[in-house]
Parts: C-alpha cells; structure tokens; sequence
C-alpha cells in the first residue's frame, strides 16, 4: 500500500509541475474547427441541396407531373406517398450554414455573401413551402438562440418574407465585389443579382391567384437597370457537374436495374411525338427491342401510362423491351461532354423566366413587351439548352403556334413551359398545381381516388419533436395529407 500512496504521490507531482492551465490550447482539435468562412459555407449548401433536389425529383417529381413513369416498385406512381423528407431535411439542414453565412458577412461587412446567402434562403424556403404548406421560417435554425421548438408560419407570410429578401439582395449585391466558393456561376454577382429579380418574378406569379401583384411586376420589368433579370441562357441558375468522382450527376453510380425502373411517360411523349418535338431524343432513347437493331428507321419511343399496377406495368405494351428508357444523358453519359451541358442541377432557367413573362403578358399584369414573343423566346431557349436548332416548320403547327383563344394560349404557355423543364426540380409540379397546365389525367389506378396530389405531408417526427406547432399548422392549414391544398393553390385542377 506505501508503494501504491508513492506512485500516486509522483504523478501528482508531475502533473503540478507540468500543466501550466493552458488547457483550452491543449485540447483543441486541429482537425475540428470552431468556425469557417462563407466561401467555405456556400459550397457545401449548393452542392448538398442540388444534390437532395435532383433524388428527389427523380424519385417523385418527373413522375406526379407525368414526364416518367415506373414500371416495377410502382407505389409512388399510384399516390402511395409515405413520408418525403428529403426536401425538408435538405432544406433545415443546410439552413444552418446559411443562417452563417447571413451572420458572418453582417460581422465582417460582406455584402456580396450576404446578397447571395439570401438568394439561396429565399430559393430553398420556397422548395419547402411549395412541398409542404406552412413551415417553420422565422424560427427556423434558430437552436443556438435557444427556438428549439420553431413555429410554422404560414405560406403567406413565408412568401412575404421571400420577397422581401430577394428585393434586399438586389441592393446588396449592386456594384458588389464577386465571391468566392460559388459552384453556380462562379462567383459572379451580376448574374446572382439577375437571379435575385427573375426569382422574385416567379414568386410573384406565383401568388398571383391570391394577391394582385402587377404592381411589383412592373417595378421590375419597367426598370432594368434597378432590376436586372436573365438576358440569356448564359444567365440561367445552374449547378454544373463534372466527369469525375465525386461531383458527378448523382444518377450516374444508380443501379442499372434500378435506373430501368424509370420509364418514359406516355403522357409526354405522346404530345413529344405530336408536335415532331426532337427533344424527345433527348429525354428517352427508343424502346429496347427497337434500340439494338442495326436500322433507326424503326425505333419508336413508346411511353408507358402513369400509375399502372406491378403486373400490367411489367407486361404493358408487350414487355420492359417495349417500353422507352430515360435517355443516355441523363445516366450513362452523364459525365460526357455533351452529358455535362444538359444534367444539372436548375434552380431557374431563361426559358422559364420567358414562358412567365408571356403569361403576365397575356394576362396584362405587365405592359412591355410582347406575349407571343416571350412565348417563341422560351421555346427557342430550352431548345439552345439541349443543343438543338428549331427547324421553323416546328413553330408553324397547330399545337405550336400562339393562337386561338386566350386559354388555348395559356394551355400552349404551360405544356412548352412543362417539356423545358424536364427533370428540373418540381417547378412543372408547382406550375401545374397553379394553372392545370399540362391537362394531366390521374394515374391509371391510383390509390388515392383519381386526385393527383398537390402537396407532401409532413415528417413523422415533428408530431414527437415539435408537436404544438404542427397541429397549430394543420388546424390552420387543413389536414396533413396529400390533397389539401397549399395557401397559393386555389386551382380546382
């Protein structure tokens, strides 16, 4: 025992005569900071919420709005819709980093990322207010202020603060210095102020059924040296990836028996096939029987029908060799050359921002410019996107042309509106909840009695982590489930 009392005796004399109270340096992780930059910020939020928007585009967005179908695993097809949490957890998740981004570039007088973190808040909160209906805003990713039971605000209000934070950036970032650690354009601020006015544009159609929001339109529009919008393609809000790991499209390292669940529409590509539309080759390749023969003079792009049950999907049209695949681009050939001009993550393109100009336009709640212009401007820039030139014959047609009454030429807006934004996030799900264009037929045998959902559900868990708010929500929203319709949606499609 006098052994033992000596030992410890010694250590505790050399542990006196060692430690000189410096513990924090001591025991700081070299490896673990306690604080970054935004540049730093800003590259981790781009990445990891294009990344969450595409899955989940593939997944549920290209098929509610009927541009792909599944033929096995066919419940999502059917309004079989469980939880979809990858939008929110996407959203809160990164709203964190955002939210510092905001403080730090107040702390060090950084107008530029200030500008662009509200650009990427504005931009995320619409995906989970359109998703979800009223959402945690003001509060949200407020825990080290001690919110930890974040209230839901309601849509309105959501979108007013939208607004207001995209009118902010435009300010912020005139005449600002470019930024760094910016995978979208580069770091260039111009075309972040360009996307701040344009996004403002599409929220304010947005909402249009519920507020008259001509005004504020033509604020904008009547003043683009204030408010600069897209000018081009070259403006377009893209996140591009690249042929190696690993930043490549997240659909490139799918399972192939998994990526062949996923087949074409044959909502889309029967008016594809209409109006001789040559992006169909874009979007699909021909069925698999047709595909391996040595001629192309017989391939044909047949589409399968939305919301078939497991068997009939699987024997429809003959079999799974006579059904068409999602085309090359998209998967294989991702990370080719021509496959990294036409996968990428979208938040707004120039065609988009064309087709909700021709809309405001026809509907006189802005006074420039012309509405069948803005209408052949969308066209003829989705397909610049996809690389392909219009012959002029195509704009000649029936189908195409801007005329007829003023619905034919809503309903002409919305299905070109729809074909320019394949597999671009849920802005055609939106639009269609909004306009009733595309015309859509529920899926075949759906399980959610002939309605086509117009909103996602909201997570389990926030009935065990936030319970009070989320019922105070529904109560005011309506019940949480996938057919009551968001604040803006008061269209009966």
């Amino acid at each position: 025992m006098k052994i033992i009392n000596q030992y410890k005796a010694g250590l505790l004399a050399l542990c006196l005569a060692g430690c000189t109270g410096e513990f924090e340096e001591v025991n700081t992780n070299p490896n673990s900071p306690l604080s970054t930059t935004p540049n730093l910020l800003l590259t981790g939020v781009e990445r990891d919420m294009m990344n969450s928007l595409l899955n989940e585009t593939w997944g549920i967005g290209n098929i509610v709005i009927q541009q792909t179908a599944k033929n096995q695993f066919v419940n999502e097809d059917r309004y079989l819709w469980g939880e979809l949490n990858s939008i929110w957890n996407a959203v809160y998740d990164n709203m964190r980093d955002v939210n510092n981004i905001l403080i730090q570039a107040d702390e060090t007088n950084q107008p530029n990322y200030k500008g662009v973190g509200l650009i990427l808040k504005s931009w995320m909160f619409s995906l989970a207010t359109d998703c979800y209906g009223d959402v945690p805003y003001t509060d949200a990713a407020q825990g080290k202020t001690g919110i930890l039971f974040p209230r839901y605000d309601t849509q309105e209000e959501i979108y007013n603060g939208i607004l207001s934070d995209l009118n902010e950036a435009n300010t912020l970032l005139n005449g600002a210095i470019n930024v760094s650690g910016d995978l979208i354009y580069g770091g260039d601020v111009k075309k972040w102020r360009r996307l701040a006015n344009s996004l403002r544009i599409r929220y304010l159609m947005r909402i249009s059924d519920r507020r008259d929001v001509s005004a504020e339109l033509k604020t904008i529009l009547n003043d683009p040296s204030t408010y600069p919008i897209f000018e081009s393609n070259a403006d377009h809000a893209v996140y591009s990836y690249v042929s190696s790991a690993p930043n490549q499209f997240p659909l490139f390292s799918t399972r192939i028996g998994s990526f062949n669940e996923f087949r074409a529409s044959k909502t889309m590509v029967d008016y594809l096939e209409s109006v001789s539309d040559p992006r169909l080759f874009v979007f699909f390749r021909p069925t698999p029987a047709t595909e391996l023969t040595a001629s192309t003079d017989d391939d044909k792009y047949d589409g399968i029908p939305n919301g078939l049950d497991d068997v009939v999907a699987q024997t429809y049209n003959g079999g799974q060799q006579y059904q068409a695949r999602i085309g090359p681009l998209f998967y294989e050939q991702s990370n080719s050359p021509k496959g990294i001009q036409v996968a990428k993550g979208v938040i707004m393109t120039y065609a988009e921002l064309q087709f909700i100009l021709a809309e405001a336009r026809e509907k006189n709640l802005i006074d420039i410019g012309d509405a069948e212009t803005f209408y052949l401007n969308g066209i003829k820039a989705s397909f610049n996107y996809y690389g392909i030139t219009p012959d002029a014959s195509y704009f000649a047609q029936e189908k195409v042309t801007y005329s007829g009454t003023t619905e034919n030429k809503f309903e002409k807006i919305g299905n070109q509106k729809w074909v320019a934004s394949f597999f671009q996030g849920f802005e055609a799900w939106f639009d269609w909840r909004r306009t009733g264009y595309p015309v859509l037929q529920p899926a075949v045998d759906n399980q959610n009695e002939d309605r086509i959902p117009v909103r996602f559900i909201f997570p389990r868990i926030e009935q065990s982590l936030n319970s009070n708010n989320r019922e105070a929500a529904v109560s005011r929203q309506g019940a949480d489930d996938i057919n009551t319709r968001v604040w803006w949606d008061v269209n009966p499609n």
